[in-house]
């Protein structure tokens, strides 16, 4: 085995002045501190809750629980166990998952009895509450309420559906968002070089890097464990062909490659910058196969983004718009399924959220298509920024305030719905529009029923015209 591969080997194991190699990285590189926290600068700005609650030690001003929302590796578990640690308070961490009604309330107890006993507050953590049924909840309120402990919760699901209402009035609810490119990179740096983690005992190509960052999408833990999987899989190649020692006077580093990272995590890297022409070219291939109604290739570049790690929200704003711009009338429902699967990935998160995404492209790709709405807002707006607005039609005019119908406003009005048809013979377009037709829809899907409604509705409103 060569110098190096025993070296990370040794520190992966149980190298010097580090956890147990069966602790993971993601664990050994937790922030000791709110300064470590990459991420979330919304929440961890001068005076903000959070930062109040990290440093007041006495505990006269930091006695508001909280209830982080956000999706998984986002830093909820960090940011409590940071607060516990500098505030200096006593944490204690529980799961929903394993923890009960009596768990909840032997801790309430002892909380109860450190802070008259001895002035010391109670962090309590609770991963995943969404968990808790109702009665675990309650349990949690006398405590709460009475400031026994500070609650810091974690969800990953909407805790207006998943959390109580007596308990969220009690807490200031928080929003993690995802961790951007740059936190996730200044997370992979620290990691590659602090004692804590690979200590520099490995050497990250930048191409490496980039594809740790993108298959994290935004987070933290799921970038730590591939650059663990990595580090391992480098020093695994370091020692192929090399059962005797070599002498050198310095090892050399195992090198984590793209290769690498790719072997390792066992997922094919894809050329994908999500600032780079390959973004635009995934998502402008996406677009047009959507449009053209090859619900395949639709599905198969929807794959490549998911893959890539590319933002689900900047997906499913796309798929919004494509379901107004090349679909419109032609089938109504189309926006209101696009925006429910974005509704649904923020709800739900990744990967589960490719689902509603892969639901919506089929919907959109297999429906007729008709850009008539989206060409009649721009002939429209085209037309107001040539001058063309005019002045609006004093019977079209607002009645309603003092002096209005002595300037004429209102007058000459007829009110459609006092017709047996509904539709009666005005004008409504400014005298220099008058004729104007913006939308004119295909003879596609829903579009066909409108079309024929239409000529009939422009008939009857504009007198014969």
């Amino acid at each position: 085995m060569s110098d190096a591969a025993a070296t990370l080997d040794g520190m992966v194991d149980s190298g010097p002045g580090l956890r147990s190699g069966a602790t993971p990285l993601a664990v050994r590189m937790r922030p000791r501190s709110l300064d470590e926290v990459a991420g979330q600068r919304h929440l961890l700005t001068p005076g903000s809750p959070l930062v109040a609650l990290a440093s007041d030690r006495s505990g006269e001003s930091g006695s508001v629980s909280v209830i982080l929302w956000g999706p998984p590796g986002t830093g909820k578990t960090t940011l409590a166990q940071a607060i516990a640690r500098s505030s200096g308070r006593k944490f204690v961490e529980f799961s929903a998952v394993t923890a009960g009604v009596r768990d909840v309330r032997q801790v309430m107890e002892e909380a109860r009895a450190s802070r008259d006993l001895y002035g010391l507050s109670t962090v309590l953590f609770l991963d995943e509450i969404h968990r808790f049924t109702k009665a675990q909840q309650d349990a949690l309120l006398p405590g709460v309420e009475n400031g026994w402990v500070i609650l810091v919760a974690a969800t990953t699901e909407n805790p207006s559906f998943s959390v109580i209402s007596p308990l969220l009035s009690r807490s200031l609810l928080l929003t993690l968002e995802l961790l951007t490119d740059d936190d996730l990179g200044v997370l992979v740096d620290r990691a590659v070089d602090d004692p804590r983690g690979l200590a520099g005992r490995v050497r990250l190509e930048p191409e490496a890097r980039a594809a740790i960052i993108r298959l994290a999408s935004g987070d933290a833990r799921r970038a730590l464990t591939a650059l663990e999987a990595a580090a391992v899989a480098a020093s695994q190649t370091a020692t192929e062909g090399t059962d005797e020692p070599t002498d050198v006077a310095e090892p050399v580093k195992p090198e984590i490659t793209a290769d690498v990272v790719a072997r390792a995590v066992d997922r094919a890297l894809l050329r994908y910058d999500r600032n780079g022409d390959e973004h635009y070219d995934v998502i402008s291939a996406f677009i047009k196969s959507v449009r053209g109604s090859d619900v395949d290739a639709a599905l198969h570049y929807l794959a490549r983004m998911i893959e890539a790690g590319e933002d689900p929200r900047f997906i499913a704003r796309r798929i919004i718009v494509l379901a107004s711009e090349d679909i419109g009338m032609a089938d109504p429902a189309a926006l209101g399924v696009a925006v429910a699967a974005a509704d649904a990935v923020q709800y739900i998160g990744m990967p589960e959220g490719r689902i509603p995404l892969a639901q919506a492209v089929v919907h959109l790709a297999t429906a007729p298509k008709s850009n008539a709405a989206y060409l009649g807002i721009d002939q429209a707006i085209a037309d107001v920024r040539a001058g063309k607005a005019g002045p609006v039609p004093s019977h079209l005019r607002d009645a309603h305030y003092p002096g209005a119908k002595r300037l004429g406003h209102g007058k000459g009005y007829v009110y459609p719905h006092d017709d047996p048809i509904g539709v009666v013979p005005q004008e409504y377009l400014p005298e220099s529009l008058r004729g104007a037709v913006y939308y004119e829809p295909t003879e596609h899907g829903n579009e066909r029923e409108v079309f024929a409604r239409l000529a009939k509705l422009r008939r009857i409103v504009r007198g014969g015209r």
